[in-house]
């Protein structure tokens, strides 16, 4: 009788002729093993069968060595990795589970998508049949005759395990039990599929400018690295096709998308959009980087509400950055969309080439750093001064030493020297040709202070710049530094000009503080102050840019933050005795049921800004969480000085563990000089478990108890 249970063992141990020699042994475990005569093994209670990643559980297993099938008593559960769960009453298997049939069988792709069939046949391990099918990915609950928000009922489905597809013959698309479109023949991904040529989630759109239309997204894979999109819209008033390309290169990656249209907005002419990038890795650490906008005409970015800025940059780079060098060779080409602007005698064509590098001489000690820099821009114009063209080059040196003196006072020195060359040509009314040569000096001074109690810990850090610059501003018309931003990390600067065209000059003094306070209650604060004061007053400084005169206006930034979402920052430029040259505010609150942002930017008046009256506007956004399925969202900009919306927006999304629906509508006043103000409705609705993954598991639906 002991023979028994070790005849068993070594049958068990001897499988693989049970499957292909090709393929793992498969493994038997269960509570009750015996042998029926000589070819025949039955296992009872708790059976559980493995080959590879194949596992297999029943409540009785019969092996027939014969004829190498294996019947199943259920419930059965076969799972493959961890990606398809096959659910059956009963069924019959070969014993690699290549080829057999299960009856009343579900299978469970990725934990999303459900088939249930009355019957389920495995053909040659590739191919598994399923007929009279109900699929969804919709939560089924039992004792709940509801019926699913969607599911698909087909006489036969197909999948192809090594394509990972699923064709649906004779497919009923019903929601909430309502056949409601029915398709001969259909084929979708399976959930475990990333990318496959096929259509995407279709959307509906309503605009007062090109009417109702559809967008019909088309996927094509061109391989495993490679893939085109193509996305018909179509309307009463347009006809367009948007395109999108993308690749992976095996130093770097493409991605570029466009669109061309024949509307009733602009008949007769072919409007055309491209936005896109690239980026590569070349040899010895050196990148090569593209990026390329473009439009054929101002409004049409607008009226097809493309992602696009009021100036578009087209550019070519080649850059190599080490610990201790960084090199840039780039070519820009700028497309203007404001109304009062013309390409022709804007800088549309600027070249650079850069290189910065650092030493650390042991004679000397600190750290030496040089510069050298070629850049030029060009106009389309050859008009006198308006189509003006100029080329500069600089060379710089500054050698910078810091030292911690006495009880923790940092001082940082900083001797250096610049030479700059100027070229102007198409402007009468300028120096032809000119060179400057700047010297300048620094110290800068920071003295932090700490203190830690049980309920927080603070840093306040007084700081000074002491700072000289030599030599003295030429005649060279301001190009490049017609915007100057006077912040926190421009502070302690010795030029706040962003381009080398202009320097500050003469004797100055920065100073201001910092001061931080973190909580062990979750609160974090920050609050920097500073000021500039000058011998001498520059006017190249605009009045807007808190920056002109001999003293600058006061910086003021401030942060407020808790860890449960709530952040508060502030920077404004306030002069002594006058009213703020700039303020902008920002309040944000989010949780997972509610969010909102609000802020406020505020710019006076500057003709030398180009802006001959105060911009001033509120910008909010925010969501809420309505119920457990339903989320409202909003958006608001409120233009103060002209006192009207430029845009608003309303959005309504529904979403489950199996559907996706948003409706959205907005409304745009943005560009009125373009094109006329415009309402935009958009609906999409996305059904999951056909390579939509949701980890979200906050939106799942409830069973009743």
């Amino acid at each position: 009788m002991r023979l028994i249970p070790l005849l068993a063992a070594l049958l068990l141990l001897a499988l693989p002729a049970l499957a292909q020699q090709s393929d793992a042994p498969v493994l038997l475990v269960a509570d009750a093993i015996r042998i029926d005569g000589k070819s025949v093994l039955i296992a009872e209670g708790n059976v559980e069968a493995s080959q590879g990643n194949r596992r297999l559980k029943a409540d009785r297993v019969t092996y027939d060595r014969d004829t190498g099938q294996l019947t199943l008593d259920g419930p059965v559960t076969v799972t493959e990795g961890d990606n398809l769960v096959v659910l059956a009453d009963a069924g019959e298997l070969d014993a690699g589970f290549q080829n057999g049939l299960l009856t009343g069988a579900r299978m469970i792709f990725d934990r999303q998508l459900q088939l249930a069939a009355t019957r389920l046949d495995r053909v040659g391990g590739r191919y598994t049949q399923l007929y009279r099918v109900a699929a969804t990915s919709c939560r089924i609950c039992a004792n709940d005759d509801r019926a699913p928000v969607w599911q698909i009922r087909a006489a036969r489905v197909i999948h192809d395990q090594t394509e990972q597809q699923l064709y649906f013959r004779n497919a009923t698309l019903r929601v909430f039990g309502l056949p409601v479109l029915w398709l001969p023949r259909l084929r979708l991904p399976d959930p475990t599929l990333a990318r496959a040529t096929g259509f995407l989630i279709p959307e509906l759109e309503s605009s007062s400018n090109l009417g109702v239309g559809l967008k019909l997204p088309y996927f094509i894979r061109l391989g495993d690295h490679r893939d085109l999109t193509l996305t018909p819209f179509l309307s009463p008033k347009t006809t367009t096709l948007q395109w999108r390309y993308r690749q992976v290169f095996r130093n770097g990656d493409m991605t570029i998308a466009g669109a061309f249209s024949q509307d009733d907005l602009l008949p007769g002419e072919t409007r055309a959009w491209v936005d896109g990038e690239a980026h590569f890795g070349l040899r010895k650490g050196w990148r090569l980087d593209f990026d390329v906008e473009a439009v054929s005409d101002k409004a049409y970015v607008i009226h097809y509400n493309f992602p696009s800025r009021e100036r578009l940059a087209s550019d070519a780079t080649l850059s190599k950055t080490t610990r201790d060098r960084h090199t840039r060779l780039s070519l820009t080409r700028f497309q203007t969309l404001r109304v009062d602007e013309d390409n022709a005698t804007l800088p549309t064509g600027v070249a650079e080439a850069l290189h910065e590098q650092r030493f650390f001489p042991k004679t000397l000690g600190g750290e030496i750093r040089v510069a050298a820099l070629a850049h030029g821009h060009y106009r389309q114009s050859d008009v006198d001064v308006a189509g003006r063209d100029i080329s500069r080059t600089m060379l710089e040196a500054q050698w910078l030493r810091s030292a911690v003196i006495g009880p923790g006072l940092v001082a940082v020195s900083d001797i250096g020297l610049a030479i700059d060359g100027f070229a102007v040509d198409q402007d009468s009314t300028a120096v032809a040709r000119d060179t400057a040569v700047t010297p300048h000096a620094a110290l800068t001074l920071r003295w932090p202070f700490q203190k830690a109690t049980p309920r927080a810990s603070q840093t306040i850090e007084p700081l000074m710049m002491l700072g000289w610059v030599g030599g003295s501003t030429l005649a060279v018309p301001n190009e490049e530094s017609t915007r100057v931003e006077f912040d926190e990390g421009n502070l302690l600067a010795l030029s706040r000009f962003p381009a080398a065209d202009r320097r500050e000059h003469g004797t100055m003094i920065a100073y201001g503080v910092n001061w931080t306070r973190t909580g062990t209650s979750g609160w974090r604060s920050a609050l920097t102050l500073g000021q500039v004061l000058r011998e001498d007053g520059l006017a190249d400084f605009s009045r807007s840019s808190g920056l002109a005169g001999t003293s600058s206006s006061m910086l003021l930034a401030a942060r407020l933050q808790h860890v449960s979402g709530f952040d508060l920052n502030f920077r404004g430029l306030v002069h002594p005795g006058d009213t703020a040259r700039k303020a902008e505010a920002r309040l944000s609150f989010y949780r997972p049921k509610f969010g909102a942002s609000a802020s406020y930017a505020w710019l006076g008046q500057d003709a030398a800004e180009a802006r001959p009256g105060d911009v001033s506007e509120w910008t909010l956004s925010g969501y809420r969480r309505l119920g457990r399925h339903v989320t409202a969202t909003t958006t608001w900009r409120y233009d103060v000085a002209s006192d009207r919306t430029a845009q608003a927006g309303l959005g309504l999304q529904y979403r489950n563990e199996c559907t996706t629906m948003n409706l959205t509508v907005t409304r745009d006043h943005s560009q009125p000089t373009i094109v006329a103000p415009s309402t935009v409705f958009g609906l999409t609705v996305v059904l999951g478990g056909f390579g939509v993954r949701n980890n979200d598991t906050s939106y799942t639906r409830t069973c009743r108890g």
